[in-house]
């Protein structure tokens, strides 16, 4: 049985079991990926990393957990107690929820059922995905709002503008997908990849997809809202205990999740790569899948844990324009590019044909984006000497009142500290 028809037909033992075995599998890995990035990150910087609890370190993450779980639990006085409590579920919840649509496998047979190795699937999976995702900024929002705090507030709206833009990105990354798959289901999407992976033929939405994925999980280069002012940690600063490990859980599972969305949607899902599934038949049957999956899955975390220990951290302004002034305009473009090839190829015109005239339309962008950049550089450079020409404003005439460094009057500990002192010597 194939399509979405091979979907909602198993016994709810079973469909029960395949849930408990994703949430098991997504607690294990989040406990598995902050060891290996303790461990990578350590020997990039030449040291050793957890290696005393457990073989290997490897129980270092469990008992950090449950040091972490048996913490005092500080809830300010001033929080909104509801929508405090509410916000790490917020956060974590849909995280669980976007890996239900993931196709692991083909069918197999378990206690002699035939069943996918999917929890469910759905025509529009994809945008349950967006969805979900959507609803996770909710928790970050509200945990700034509830706290009361003027730095977890400034945090948490910082984060959700951060996620929301990046989101628009992500979704506009995924329109191309659509448009070679001919569907939105992540089954459907994985069968279309059967001889070329999709990473290939739509390399800019694949590289599109890369960058706003790590703008989503709010990992280094765009961790912004984890390193507020590097001094709070933003919308989470009055958490402590279950609630703050809630949103640490939420993190690392969003990275499992879009890793596994990447591999489903660029890189054949379950499928194996050309030289193992050519000389192979039977790679791409039984439980085989699910070992390319899992290696495909852990090549991208890998790839999140390089990048936090190669890239420094870009400024807010930066990570705004890139999502709005680069990624979006640019993933417009390419679907526009992708709508009309696929067109043309349907009206029967040559390949050739359409590869020029592609080529010539990226060309003419991108060479009119650069001329209108260097334009508008040029503008900035006009402003900046004029600004700078401005006569300094007195910061004592009007507004706050801010004294002279020089004054002779000091107030306070300190100015009783300055008399003293000026008097001793």
């Amino acid at each position: 049985m194939n399509g979405l028809s091979a979907f909602g037909r198993d016994p709810w033992w079973l469909i029960l079991g395949k849930a408990v075995v994703v949430f098991a599998f997504l607690l294990l890995s989040v406990l598995f990926n902050v060891w290996l990035e303790r461990r990578v990150i350590a020997r990039m910087q030449l040291r050793a990393g957890p290696n005393r609890a457990g073989p290997f370190g490897l129980l270092q993450s469990l008992a950090d957990g449950i040091k972490g779980a048996l913490k005092e639990d500080i809830v300010p006085r001033t929080v909104d107690k509801v929508v405090f409590f509410i916000a790490p579920v917020l956060a974590a919840g849909p995280a669980l929820i976007t890996f239900a649509v993931i196709p692991l496998g083909p069918e197999v047979s378990i206690f002699g059922h035939r069943t996918q190795l999917q929890l469910t699937d759905l025509p529009v999976s994809v945008l349950l995905t967006l969805a979900a995702a959507s609803v996770g900024v909710y928790g970050m929002v509200l945990a700034g709002w509830a706290s009361r705090s003027p730095y977890a507030l400034l945090g948490g709206l910082r984060s959700g503008a951060q996620v929301i833009s990046y989101e628009i990105a992500m979704g506009l990354s995924f329109v191309a997908v659509f448009l070679f798959a001919g569907s939105m289901s992540t089954s459907q999407i994985v069968a279309a990849q059967h001889d070329k992976w999709f990473a290939l033929l739509l390399l800019p939405s694949f590289l599109i997809y890369i960058v706003t994925m790590m703008g989503e999980s709010n990992r280094i280069p765009f961790d912004l809202p984890e390193g507020e002012g590097e001094l709070v940690a933003g919308y989470h600063t009055e958490y402590s205990s279950l609630k703050f490990l809630m949103f640490y859980l939420a993190e690392y599972i969003n990275m499992v999740t879009l890793s596994a969305m990447a591999t489903t949607l660029f890189l054949g899902g379950w499928r194996a790569p050309a030289p193992i599934s050519t000389v192979w038949a039977g790679a791409n049957h039984g439980w085989w899948p699910l070992l390319w999956f899992t290696v495909k899955l852990f090549m991208f975390i890998f790839f999140f844990i390089w990048l936090r220990g190669s890239l420094p951290r870009v400024r807010y302004d930066q990570l705004m324009k890139l999502g709005w002034k680069v990624l979006m305009p640019f993933s417009l473009g390419w679907i526009l590019l992708v709508a009309t090839i696929r067109a043309l190829r349907n009206d029967g015109v040559d390949m050739p044909q359409i590869l020029i005239y592609g080529g010539i339309a990226v060309v003419v962008v991108l060479g009119l984006s650069m001329v209108w950049d260097s334009v508008g550089r040029g503008r900035d450079k006009q402003i900046i000497p004029d600004l700078e020409a401005a006569e300094t404003p007195d910061p004592a005439a009007g507004g706050y009142p801010v004294p002279p460094l020089d004054a002779p009057h000091y107030h306070g500990v300190a100015g009783k500290i300055r008399e003293v002192s000026s008097g001793i010597h």
